[in-house]
């Protein structure tokens, strides 16, 4: 009995000493992790140019970032990105600091923006529209609003990129469109020259970089039934429609469900656009969503009709929403105070969610 004890405490201690070296292994670990991913020194600001290539993966990254001292930990790095489900590195010339954690860097290693101290950018952030980017553009360099406008009213400067990129068609020179380029100059950030940068530069740069994102979907645009210009269209309502990615895809749904049964899409953001009303400084008049405009899905005439144009810039997300929507019978989705959105299948269920989310204090008031 006493050598049957004696074993078996021989073997608990086995057991817990295991353990315990596991545990110390676990823990030596996450401490490794945290110090690797956090600054390579937090006390310096100066800049590091970096280049990450084009068509450079995870792996020949890390090697950059370590080589150029942003990153204590090539493995970490990997590590990371792996854990936190990063894609989308954009190629180019980074400016990085040793005080920047993984997360900065990852994340503007992800947008792509490139910040350098004597480097003039523009930023074009999505669901903001070219009236917004005028501004932009005023603010940065030395051309005014008007200048961007003229350029859109010049036929012979819409004819050229008509000739020159694959993905824009005379459907832009429908007379009802505001703005030609609305929904085609893909958000980022630009690189320019200098503040005397003339506009038709700053479109090229935008235009290249669309061209670069819709090229790698062109074959399933080519197989949609709708246009792209319609493409873009839609994604630009799912843009301002949606706060969260995961709500772009069943908005998608609902919009085709609705066209494909003869309905208005009535999305609100459409009624906005087409009274040239900013979202967000007032809320619209019974009159102007009555209304009938070719961008206004909420006034009459519009039953089944995709707008006549978009209504921002669309983001990668909007685009993939647009041509892989999910399968669903929604017809209807509502938005609470918080930008949560709820679907539903009938007017029945739309008007029953509006009322539960009234008594629960989530709708929206204006």
């Amino acid at each position: 009995m006493q050598e049957l004890l004696n074993k078996l405490g021989k073997r608990n201690l086995i057991i817990i000493s295991v353990v315990a070296v596991i545990l110390l292994i676990l823990i030596i670990s996450l401490i490794w992790y945290f110090v690797s991913i956090s600054p390579v020194n937090k006390k310096t600001q100066d800049e590091v140019e970096l280049i990450i290539p084009l068509g450079s993966g995870t792996n020949k990254i890390a090697e950059i970032l370590k080589e150029n001292k942003v990153i204590k930990s090539k493995l970490a790095f990997k590590l990371y990105v792996k854990m936190n489900n990063v894609s989308d590195f954009q190629a180019g010339t980074y400016y990085l600091k040793q005080s920047m954690n993984l997360k900065e860097i990852t994340e503007m290693l992800k947008t792509g923006i490139m910040h350098d101290p004597n480097q003039l950018n523009i930023t074009y952030i999505e669901g903001k529209n070219i009236r917004w980017l005028a501004k932009t553009i005023a603010d940065v360099t030395n051309n005014t609003q008007e200048d961007v406008f003229d350029l859109l009213k010049n036929e012979e400067y819409i004819d050229s990129i008509i000739e020159k990129y694959w993905f824009i068609t005379d459907e832009i020179k429908n007379k009802d469109i505001y703005y030609p380029l609305e929904g085609y100059l893909f958000p980022d950030t630009y690189a320019i020259e200098n503040k005397d940068v003339k506009v038709e530069d700053i479109f090229e740069k935008m235009l290249d970089r669309t061209e670069d994102i819709l090229s790698e979907y062109k074959e399933d645009i080519e197989k949609s039934k709708y246009s792209i210009h319609d493409i873009l269209t839609i994604a630009s309502i799912i843009e301002l429609e949606t706060t969260h990615d995961e709500d772009r895809k069943n908005v998608a749904s609902v919009i085709y469900n609705r066209l494909e049964r003869g309905i208005a899409i009535q999305s609100d953001p459409t009624t906005y656009y087409a009274f040239k009303v900013e979202i967000g400084t007032r809320d619209l008049y019974q009159k102007e969503i009555d209304s009938y405009n070719p961008y206004n899905t909420r006034g009459p005439n519009m039953g089944g009709k995709v707008p006549v144009g978009p209504m921002s810039a669309v983001s990668r997300k909007s685009i993939e929403a647009t041509l892989y929507p999910n399968n669903s019978d929604y017809l209807f989705f509502v938005s609470d105070k918080n930008r949560k959105l709820y679907f539903t299948k009938t007017d029945s269920e739309h008007n029953q969610m509006i009322n539960k989310l009234k008594n629960e204090g989530l709708w929206l008031e204006y």
